[in-house]
């Protein structure tokens, strides 16, 4: 291990606290993933972000559940609070495919290995902690229980479960991106107020004894079915989804309520971010690099992600098998151009940086300062999509302050190349009748001329149209007209790149038959699939909310799903004929 080193790193053992002078941290993280200290790591992230505001943040990384329990008890405990994120990804998605068959490898863990976290990983880590030190405040975060802080479907059980604040038995969950409430906990918990006072957060969920849930019955406020209720009616389980969905998508969205029990479960509010606070985060003093404890060890995300750079968070596609707008919100946070351009000369400054920026995008790489145009139509939207099944009229998709980014990025001059990594939704630039505008026009061809390393990945999901529409996806003669275009540029360019289109099987609406016309018309285009997966509900999704009901929550209409392992797996031979 490199000592030298250490002191840039938050500490991860007794003797890292002990070099530091410390005899208490204030805050301790315990993570799913390896410590990599880069802003694509969220516990990095919460990490600095209290230490900017002054807190002694230690962080556990990938703690063995399954011995003594030293590593929960190792750092002693903290003055404040403990914090538990099961890591970048769900631990379910992380460690099982779609056919819920064990994975050979974590991308986030040293040398790949797959055995280093739990299943429902930040549940078992809360648990264990809530077991040692019953009366340290417990606060838990990241996408696993973001996902799950109401009634969900569990896709690996194969049944609907109760919020993660139940199981976890934290004292709150942080919903979405951390840093405004997990700040605010801190800077609460350090004057002196109780936890267990706390219920006024935005972004948290917490629960009370049914009896005292009609404290937080304000008039916004919407009462959701009750976990039991859900379970003995797929409608009302379909109502709170619908529900719950358009006020993740709101700028201004109610509390939401919901029984379980003798408790009820209580939704807060989102925090509104702006630019100025994307910044400070990123703007942080990352060493972008693993913690000097896997010296020698290889870390799969790390290396797919160490030289990539994120512009912003957010994403209104509404993609119904999608996450990111029940996690990042629908509207989008830009990051600043100067913001971006400091994290172009923190990578270049890399040791290991040869010029190459793998990734310059977001959850969608090209909505980096997107928005509506009137602010008062969109405080007032209710739709989950700003783009499905048309572009809002409102959108603002001019796609210059994107291009502008490139081109200072390419002529920065230790810059040798940018690929563009994220997925681009070409229905943002193009129509079936071909560009939008003009700033469309040249944004694609600025990707295909400067920043596609030999192939360009994008995403039509399908090809039946009753499945797109299932998925809010545009249709297959809008991918063929992106194709057009492609070999357009590529013969008056002069290039010679690929196009690879991304396909699913087991969505929605699929039957065997689709997939047989999905299948001939990549036979007719001389298609050879490449970028292939079978559909995996995850928890807070349209797509995993019909999987499990077989109804559109907004229609309550029926829709065929795959729902057995034989036919899902059929389906998915269909690549491969």
């Amino acid at each position: 291990m490199d000592f030298r080193r250490l002191n840039e790193f938050l500490p991860t053992s007794k003797k890292e606290i002990d070099a530091l002078g410390w005899t208490q941290a204030d805050v301790i993280i315990f993570t799913g993933d390896a410590y990599v200290d880069h802003p694509a790591f969220g516990a990095a992230v919460i990490g600095r972000v209290l230490q900017a505001a002054g807190y002694k943040v230690a962080l556990v990384p990938q703690p063995n559940w399954r011995d003594d329990l030293r590593d929960f008890k190792k750092l002693g405990v903290p003055r404040l609070f403990f914090g538990v994120t099961a890591g970048a990804m769900d631990s379910m998605v992380n460690r099982y495919t779609a056919n819920k068959r064990l994975r050979s490898d974590d991308a986030y863990s040293a040398d790949g290995r797959p055995d280093l976290r739990p299943n429902r990983a930040a549940t078992v880590y809360c648990q264990i902690l809530r077991q040692l030190f019953p009366d340290t405040p417990l606060v838990v975060g990241g996408i696993e229980v973001s996902l799950r802080r109401l009634t969900h479907y569990d896709f690996w059980d194969d049944e609907l479960k109760p919020s993660a604040i139940y199981d976890t038995a934290a004292d709150l969950i942080v919903y979405g991106a951390g840093e405004k409430p997990i700040r605010e906990i801190a800077d609460r918990l350090n004057a002196g107020e109780n936890i267990s006072d706390m219920h006024n957060v935005p972004q948290t969920v917490f629960s009370v004894h049914r009896e005292s849930a009609k404290d937080f019955l304000d008039s916004d406020a919407i009462y959701l079915h009750s976990f039991e209720q859900c379970k003995s009616s797929k409608l009302k389980f379909g109502f709170n989804f619908k529900t719950a969905e358009i006020e993740s998508n709101r700028i201004e969205s109610a509390r939401l309520l919901e029984d379980c029990g003798d408790h009820t479960t209580i939704v807060n509010p989102p925090f509104v971010a702006d630019e100025a606070e994307l910044d400070a985060a990123y703007d942080l003093p990352y060493t972008r690099m693993p913690h000097p404890r896997y010296a020698g060890k290889h870390i799969p995300a790390y290396e797919m992600i160490k030289h990539s750079i994120t512009t912003h968070r957010g994403c209104f596609g509404g993609c119904s098998f999608c996450t990111i707008s029940a996690h990042q919100g629908k509207f989008v946070i830009s990051r600043s151009r100067e913001s971006i351009m400091k994290e172009v000369d923190a990578v270049v400054d890399m040791p290991d940086f040869k010029g190459h920026i793998s990734d310059l995008g977001g959850p969608s790489a090209n909505m980096y300062r997107m928005k509506g145009r009137n602010p008062v139509a969109c405080a007032a939207c209710k739709k989950p999509s700003c783009i499905f099944p048309s572009i809002c009229p409102n959108l603002d998709i001019n796609h210059s302050a994107l291009t502008e980014i490139y081109e200072a990025v390419r002529a920065h001059p230790k810059v040798k190349k940018l690929t563009i990594g994220s997925g681009i939704r070409y229905d943002l630039f193009l129509s079936e009748k071909g560009f939008r505008d003009e700033s469309g026009e040249r944004y694609f061809k600025t990707v295909m001329k400067h920043h596609v390393s030999g192939r360009l990945k994008v995403a039509p999901e399908h090809v039946a149209a009753h499945v797109l529409d299932s998925v809010r996806k545009p249709s297959f003669a809008l991918f063929k007209k992106l194709k057009e275009q492609f070999d357009n540029i590529n013969k008056s360019s002069g290039l010679r790149l690929q196009l690879i289109p991304y396909f699913v099987s087991g969505l929605p609406g699929c039957r065997e038959r689709d997939m047989a016309s999905l299948a001939s018309e990549l036979r007719k285009m001389r298609y050879k699939p490449e970028q292939v997966q079978s559909f995996t509900p995850t928890p807070m999704t349209l797509a995993s909310v019909i999987f499990y009901t077989g109804i559109d929550p907004y229609t309550n209409e029926k829709v065929y799903v795959a729902r057995n392992k034989e036919e899902r797996m059929r389906q998915q031979e269909y690549f491969f004929r």
